[in-house]
């Protein structure tokens, strides 16, 4: 006879394996998961009073039971069943929770948490949903180029590792392409992974392109599913070289055909607007029907001014395509005559031309020991002050480099001229002999005294400015000397005397020699006081007249006393005005 605990196990093992057990009205119950995380599935189910205990089990596709977790509720142990592919990845809470990590696709299944008391088997099912990101779609076997009008492989768009499986849509700048007959062509085809049950999706793009795909950016994106919906991922952008033929051809100048000058190097430089661009050209010159052949530049060195002309380029199998441009090439020619080093004496005429030849009009400048002059030089009649470095300069503005100078210097030689000059200090204790000397080379100056023949070397000069300079003793001579002043250069020499008196004898005082600068500020200054003179003798003149009219009219018939005082008022203020203006 069997004990009534044994009849109840025996009852229950029956309930937990029957078909027919009794299952409360509960509704379908899913949880999303992604792949790798966690997987949490509560109960569900309240936990009745006289629980036994729980279980959680899965079921085949052929929907047979298979269990994996046990919890006693009194004992409150936990039971893991032997099923390799959960070990070590199950966990079973107080509240029949049960958590499955590191989330497979081979976790997609039903399970059903199981609550057992002595008399019934209580069940909530829960559908398992796993979901895996693909990867960031890539453009692989991408075309090195694409030709237009041609229908070509632009490349394949991978995204791998996807559950469940994706979809693949292309873009070209930013706009979804669709299938076209003869322009594009898309194949789509997908692969899993019988080991990890991950989906790879690959879509080839096949492409007719066209002059308005340069720089045009293609992409492609994958479209799938995960735990909150449906999502997409972007590639990165891909550009694509793409190949035309040629159309036009230009012909360019280096340097720019506007500064080209005698002596440059011109290299033409040939193009033409297809993709690739060509590689060889034939250049024309001018007077030469000819082409000749060449990569895209041909470079002339050393131009002259006859290679001016008009110069051609064309395409190898297609010379009607051809482009041209005129070329200028500059020049500039100086004459300075004479030029070098030329000497001339004092009182000389110097005529001087500097003639300018070019190929457009040219600037001239004239310069004197770096300073400009206002005028081209001339000369009737030499001075000193002629002398010196002369520069002519010519330049072409608009061409940088283009310019030419030659130089003029200028010696003007002359004789020692002498005038001595002599002068009593206001003291009276001495007397200032001067001796101003002109001459080119530069004179020296020697004083001696006349009788004894002895040389002065005490003296003071002045600065030696225009071929003139001065040499200049102090002296008190207590009798009468003469005093001689000589100078020599090159050319000649040249003696002047002076008597000098005792310093105990007054004597009459020659005035010093005026300097070219000095004697035009005297000039000035003359100009000045002729002025203010004739202008007070123009203002005194017209005083006179009117004071012999105010003179005339006074002495006229008592009868016309009024009218007379009335002149003598208007008089009175002329006169007051002509005193203002001899003022």
């Amino acid at each position: 006879m069997e004990s009534k605990g044994a009849s109840s196990c025996r009852l229950l093992f029956c309930l937990l394996i029957s078909a027919t057990v009794f299952r409360p009205g509960l509704g379908w119950y899913t949880v999303n998961s992604a792949y790798g995380d966690t997987i949490i599935m509560p109960c569900r189910l309240d936990v009745p009073q006289n629980l036994m205990f729980g279980k959680w089990k899965y079921e085949k596709p052929d929907g047979s039971p298979v269990f994996i977790a046990f919890r006693s509720s009194t004992k409150k142990s936990v039971q893991y069943d032997d099923v390799p592919e959960y070990k070590d990845r199950l966990s079973l809470s107080e509240n029949y929770t049960l958590s499955i990590s590191n989330a497979r696709i081979s976790d997609e299944k039903r399970f059903v948490c199981m609550l057992v008391t002595e008399d019934n088997v209580f069940e909530a099912p829960t559908i398992v949903k796993v979901f895996k990101q693909p990867s960031k779609p890539e453009i692989v076997s991408k075309a090195l180029f694409l030709e237009t009008e041609q229908l070509k492989k632009l490349g394949d768009c991978i995204s791998e590792d996807s559950y469940p499986d994706g979809n693949i849509t292309w873009y070209r700048n930013g706009k979804v392409l669709h299938p076209l007959e003869g322009a594009v062509v898309i194949i789509f085809k997908k692969e899993m992974d019988p080991v990890t049950q991950l989906y790879t999706m690959t879509s080839t793009l096949e492409y007719k392109t066209t002059k308005a795909d340069i720089q045009m950016p293609f992409t492609c994106s994958v479209t799938y599913y995960g735990p909150s919906g449906q999502k997409t991922i972007h590639s990165e952008q891909a550009v694509f070289d793409i190949y035309y033929p040629t159309e036009q051809v230009t012909i360019q100048v280096l340097p720019p055909k506007n500064a080209i000058k005698e002596g440059d190097n011109i290299t033409l430089k040939c193009l033409g607007n297809g993709n690739p661009p060509p590689e060889e050209f034939l250049f024309y010159l001018p007077g030469q029907p000819e082409g000749i052949r060449s990569s895209n530049t041909y470079t002339l060195t050393d131009v002259r001014r006859n290679a001016t002309g008009d110069y051609k380029c064309s395409l190898i199998d297609k010379k009607s395509m051809i482009a041209s441009t005129a070329i200028t090439v500059h020049y500039l020619d100086l004459s300075l005559n004479p030029s070098g080093e030329v000497t001339r004496q004092i009182g000389d005429a110097l005529p001087v031309s500097c003639t300018i030849s070019a190929s457009r009009n040219a600037t001239v400048v004239w310069m004197k020991d770096n300073i400009r002059l206002r005028s081209s030089p001339s000369f009737s009649s030499l001075h000193y002050q002629d002398a010196g470095n002369y520069v002519c300069e010519t330049a072409l503005q608009e061409v940088e480099g283009l310019k030419k100078r030659e130089s003029l210097t200028l010696i003007v030689e002359g004789k020692p001229q002498i005038k001595m000059t002599k002068k009593t200090d206001p003291s009276g204790l001495s007397k200032t002999i001067i001796c101003h000397v002109e001459g080119f080379p530069k004179p020296a100056i020697q004083w001696t005294i006349t009788g004894s023949g002895s040389v002065i070397n005490q003296t003071e000069e002045s600065p030696y400015i225009n071929g003139r300079y001065y040499s200049k003793i102090i002296i008190s001579p207590e009798e009468n000397v003469t005093l001689t002043c000589t100078a020599e250069n090159q050319l000649e020499r040249t003696v002047n005397s002076l008597n000098v008196s005792a310093i105990s004898i007054p004597e009459h005082d020659e005035a010093d020699e005026i300097s070219d600068e000095n004697r035009e500020k005297v000039n000035d200054q003359a100009k000045l006081i002729v002025g203010i003179v004739v202008g007070l003798l123009l203002a005194a003149l017209v005083a006179g007249v009117v004071y012999w009219l105010y003179m005339k009219k006074s002495k006229t018939a008592s009868k016309h006393v009024n009218k007379d005082l009335g002149n003598m008022e208007e008089n009175k203020k002329l006169e007051e005005n002509n005193h203002k203006t001899e003022a």
